[in-house]
């Protein structure tokens, strides 16, 4: 018997992110999700940088977390304090081995085990004006149709649109 549902890659198995950002990603994507977010991974910004997970509340309100694997992975970010400009909240998640002591305490933090998640520090808000909000209420939109689309219709991958 067949069933009627889609199977979706893993959307951090591109080759970049360690097993243990995959666990943190999915923990917290979890918890956000449980919180009325819908989240989408690797958003592309207007600013050329990605954020790990841009997530859309109930509210409207948007949140970016940025997950961290490992102590050298903190230590290796300088671009962070970029995301602000394209959140209403700006978050860390990452796991017990971590802890939350490294990461800066004007961001929240989200302590993440792979099954599930915990706000360990709430993220301070710094609400988004009307224009931005609605560029990157877009960006996170288009992005989270097109994976939907392609895994939808694989083949559209190999089609060029000069042909078209």
């Amino acid at each position: 018997m067949t069933t009627n549902r889609i199977l979706l890659d893993d959307p951090l198995c591109d080759g970049r992110q360690s097993e243990m950002a995959t666990r943190v990603w999915r923990g917290t994507a979890r918890l956000l999700r449980a919180r009325g977010f819908a989240c989408v991974a690797e958003v592309t910004l207007a600013s050329g940088r990605r954020a790990d997970l841009a997530a859309i509340g109930p509210g409207g309100e948007i949140w970016i977390v940025e997950v961290k694997s490992s102590l050298a992975d903190l230590r290796a970010d300088a671009k962070w304090p970029e995301y602000r400009a394209h959140c209403d909240r700006l978050f860390f998640a990452s796991h017990a081995d971590v802890g939350i002591d490294p990461f800066p305490a004007d961001a929240g933090f989200i302590l993440s085990d792979g099954f599930g998640a915990e706000v360990l520090r709430e993220a301070p808000e710094h609400r988004l004006v009307a224009a931005r909000r609605k560029a990157v209420t877009l960006r996170i939109a288009h992005a989270a149709a097109n994976r939907l689309h392609d895994a939808l219709d694989p083949d559209l991958r190999s089609v060029s649109f000069d042909m078209l």
